[in-house]
């Protein structure tokens, strides 16, 4: 059965807004894509740049640092120089809680 872990309340991160939060030694982000919830690593797999220091657009997000961009529904990036995809993490709202299921992470 899969265990997840409570992060924040879902009022706390707005439609179109992004959020970093450090969840079991990891640093990890949650984005509000119209009202849906997603999660994913918070860094950029070309140079390990903080993800939620970027603009989040519909469901890309931009790495500030060279101007990869990555869909926060798949981890995929979606313009270079990134090449390599982004763990992401399945997301549920209990109790009006975000809830995070890490894997084996």
């Amino acid at each position: 059965m899969p265990k997840f872990i409570a992060v924040t309340p879902a009022t706390t991160i707005k439609t179109g807004r992004v959020k970093p939060f450090s969840v079991g030694g990891h640093n990890l982000l949650i984005a509000n894509v119209e009202g849906r919830y997603y999660a994913m690593e918070d860094r950029c797999s070309h140079e390990d740049s903080p993800l939620s220091l970027g603009c989040l657009k519909g469901e890309l997000i931009d790495c500030t640092l060279h101007g990869s961009r990555f869909n926060v529904k798949t981890g995929i990036p979606v313009e270079e120089p990134a090449v390599e995809p982004v763990k992401t993490f399945r997301v549920r709202i209990k109790d009006d809680m975000i809830e995070i299921e890490l894997g084996n992470l």
